[in-house]
This record gives structure tokens, C-alpha cells and sequence, in this order.
């Protein structure tokens, strides 16, 4: 398993989906190699999460470096020493050390997983080494019309698209729209090249979160462990301001706060909501310097705050104590869902969603029973959905996540689907290579 989202590091949800595959896998007959990069290239790194790690499994960690941080001068540093992206130095260490874990270890096949495309890239070159079969853990689609937005970066960033799709045994996606997409883009690539696994959420560690969440929290976090309750309105009014809490980072472009700042502005100036009512609190933004001056611009800071970066399990249990759960996702990433949204199912809390009606956002949300949604990029529409919202969750009667929408989100079930893949793709290898002649027969090596 190739993947640089991985503890020690911090601050992404991204390591979640690698982390629990690697800690469910073994209950499906597949024992994990873990290959991720020298902490030294994390920006954020820390011990929370590294007794997750399961204890019987290898994990190598190659050298790496962070361009920016590490090759910079002045914070600057040319372009094609961070192609496809700042961690490219990690392909120098990981591609050796990756042959070593093959030559010791034997496994039957290579797993690399995105948001950072030098993963694709050491996963290629190993497949290509080693002729192992390779399943391509992609996500969301690495590229669009303006995505990255520099042209050279695009360019080596839509070769390793082509490359993976061409030359991976499966191609994994995490939404539907992500399928639709790859498969719009490369139609001479069979249907059967692509699988859909979701992002989930680990009940093991919301059933600790929610040990030491206030009382409301702890009983949702029983509520939902057992799947056959249904769940479709909050059962308690609110007191007191409500919480509004966004987990996670807000990408300026991505998840532009701007029309919901003007929203929250409006609002407060029109006496609808006020610091006695609304609380709005921005966990880990990764954008706190860009945010803050838009706060003082519109005049919100009483209303908005902007929160530190705390350890996971804290934050899921700000989850299941808050009065609401924000998402923000723009129409330019109408393919993707972010990974936080089945961690906000499984709180069992209310959830505004700020986002495109037509994207796959919006209809999982749909699907889970919840229809508290507004357009991201319409402050007008943010305030009549905002003020519907809070009229809802203040009377204990917003929809929440049905049962069977998270009994179907859960990271262990994500597992089993990934499991069955594993196998399938191991069964079709094993089947070539015995059609194939073996060393020293007639037909000579394969």
C-alpha cells in the first residue's frame, strides 16, 4: 500500500481511508506492506493517531521532502522541483525501498492511493518493475478544464491520469460522478476498469469519542452503533446558541467562504441571527490567514470563529456535541464528496450543506434523508436555507442521516468491498500467470 497520507501526519481526512483499510484488510485475508513518506515531509505531524497503526504490520517510511519547506529559498523554488507536486522528491526513495518490501515480502499486488499524485507515480514504476498487478486507488478525478491550475503541472498531472488508467488492473473512485468523468475522458478503456469504494466513517473510534462527549453526544453515539435504529429528526431542541461547526479544510476556491461570510453578514445586520443564537466555528481551516481578514471585512468576527487543529478523535467528539454540521463544496467539485460528510452522518447531528444541487454531494445527502441544502455561491439562497436551518435544528426537528445511510458508511464495510477487489484482481493475475510458460519449459521464461 503506497499512500503519503498516513500517521504520523495530521490535519487531512485523507489519512483515514488508508488507515482503517490497513487496520480492516487482515479480517478479509489480506496482510498489508505500508509504504509512505518520512515525516520530515509533513507540514503537520504528531503521535495521536499512531497507536492505530496496527502492530504486526510493515511499515517503511522512504525518504522524502517537502520542496517547499525544505528546497525553498524565500519561499521560492522552481517549478519543476515540485512536478507532479511538492513531495516528488518521495518517488527517489520510495521506488527503492519499495523493491525491497517486494523482494522480502512477495505480496501478489501494488495499491497506491491519491490526493498526492507522486503516489501514482511510484505506484507505476513498481508495476512496471515488478509486473505486479496494480489497483489504483484514485479518489476524485486528479484533473479538470482548470485543475491544477498551472498549464505544465495540468500537463504532467493529465499524463499520470493517462498512465494509471491505461496501465492499473482497477482504477478506484470514491463517487459516481468520478466514474462518469474517467469515463468520459478515456473511452477506449473498458467499463470494468473502474470501481466505486465510498469514504467512510471507523466506528471504533467514534465509540471512543463519544465516551467522553457531553450526554446528548454519547447517546447518539449508541443510538447509531446499533444499525437498525432509525434516526430522522434531532430529538432534542437546542439551548443556548447553536454550534454551527465546519471540521476541516476550506480551500479558497473549492470551498470559497465568501458568500456564506455576506450570508452571516446580512443576516446579523437584519437581526435574524446574533452571537446568542449562531456560533459558527471553523475547525482547522489550513487557510486561517486568508479568513481572518475576511471576517473583520464583514464585520462577523462575534459570530465566526476560526479554531486550532486538534486530535482526530477530539474532533469527532466536537462532532457529536455540536448543534450543527457545515459542509462547503463548490460546483467546480461537483465529482467529489468530501470524506468528513460520513463522519457528519454517523454524528447523528444536523447538517447544512453549502454546496451544488447537481453535484454528488448533494444527492448522497439526498439519498441519507437530508434536504438542508443551499448553493454555495448564492449568499441569497444561503440565507433562506441558514434561517430554515436554524428554525429546524432549534425545535429538534432537522432530518438527520437515516440508519441505513450510515450502517452503509462505515469504514468496515468499505473494507469488505476493497477485500472482494483485492481478490478478484489477485484470482485474474493468478490465472494469467498460469497460462503463461513457466521458466525452463519448452516456451521458455515468461
Amino acid at each position: 500500500m503506497i499512500a503519503f497520507h498516513y500517521p504520523p501526519m495530521r490535519g487531512s481526512s485523507g489519512i483515514q481511508r488508508t488507515l482503517t483499510f490497513s487496520q480492516h484488510l487482515p479480517q478479509h485475508g489480506w496482510q498489508p506492506l505500508l509504504l509512505s513518506a518520512h515525516p520530515r515531509a509533513y507540514a503537520n505531524s504528531g503521535a495521536d493517531q499512531l497507536a492505530e497503526i496496527p502492530a504486526d504490520m510493515v511499515v517503511r517510511r522512504s525518504f522524502a521532502l517537502d520542496t517547499s519547506r525544505h528546497l525553498s529559498i524565500a519561499g521560492r523554488y522552481p517549478l519543476l522541483l515540485a512536478l507532479p507536486d511538492r513531495w516528488s522528491a518521495w518517488l527517489l526513495g520510495a521506488v527503492p525501498a519499495g523493491l525491497g518490501l517486494i523482494r522480502r515480502h512477495r505480496p501478489a499486488l501494488i495499491w497506491s492511493t491519491y490526493p498526492i499524485a507522486t503516489a501514482h507515480l511510484i505506484g507505476l514504476a513498481l508495476h512496471r518493475l515488478t509486473g505486479l498487478p496494480w489497483v489504483a486507488d484514485l479518489r476524485d478525478p486528479m484533473t479538470d478544464h482548470d485543475y491544477p491550475s498551472h498549464p505544465l503541472t495540468r500537463r504532467v498531472y493529465r499524463w499520470i491520469e493517462r498512465q494509471t488508467i491505461a496501465r492499473c488492473s482497477v482504477a478506484v473512485c470514491t463517487t459516481p460522478g468520478a466514474i462518469q468523468t474517467y469515463r468520459a475522458r478515456f473511452p477506449d478503456i473498458p467499463a470494468e476498469r473502474y470501481a466505486l469504494i465510498e469514504n467512510g466513517y471507523d466506528e471504533a473510534n467514534f465509540a471512543q469519542a463519544g465516551g467522553t462527549a457531553p450526554p446528548r453526544a454519547a447517546a447518539n453515539a449508541a443510538d447509531y452503533a446499533d444499525t437498525a435504529t432509525t434516526a430522522t429528526t434531532a430529538a432534542t431542541p437546542a439551548t443556548g446558541p447553536l454550534t454551527l461547526v465546519h471540521s476541516g479544510v476550506i480551500y479558497p476556491s473549492e470551498r470559497d467562504p465568501r458568500p456564506l461570510f455576506a450570508a452571516l453578514a446580512e443576516l446579523q445586520r437584519a437581526g435574524h441571527v446574533s452571537p446568542q443564537r449562531l456560533q459558527v466555528v471553523l475547525r482547522a481551516t489550513g487557510h486561517d490567514d486568508y479568513l481572518r481578514p475576511l471576517l473583520r471585512e464583514y464585520g462577523i468576527e462575534q459570530l465566526v470563529s476560526l479554531a486550532p487543529h486538534i486530535a482526530y478523535r477530539a474532533a469527532l467528539g466536537e462532532m457529536l456535541s455540536a448543534g450543527g454540521l457545515l459542509v462547503l463544496q463548490a460546483a467546480n467539485c461537483n465529482h467529489q464528496i468530501p470524506a468528513k460528510l460520513y463522519e457528519y452522518f454517523r454524528a447523528g447531528r444536523p447538517i447544512l450543506a453549502l454546496t451544488d444541487a447537481a453535484g454528488d454531494t448533494a444527492a448522497a445527502l439526498r439519498k441519507a434523508g437530508i434536504d438542508t441544502i443551499a448553493q454555495l455561491d448564492s449568499s441569497e439562497d444561503i440565507m433562506q436555507q441558514l434561517l430554515r436551518f436554524l428554525t429546524l435544528a432549534e425545535a429538534g426537528q432537522a432530518p438527520l442521516a437515516s440508519a441505513a445511510a450510515v450502517a452503509a458508511s462505515s469504514r468496515a464495510a468499505r473494507s469488505a468491498q476493497l477485500g472482494e477487489l483485492l481478490d478478484r484482481v489477485a484470482l485474474r493475475a493468478d490465472t494469467a500467470g498460469r497460462a503463461l510458460p513457466q521458466a525452463g519449459s519448452e516456451g521458455g521464461a515468461p
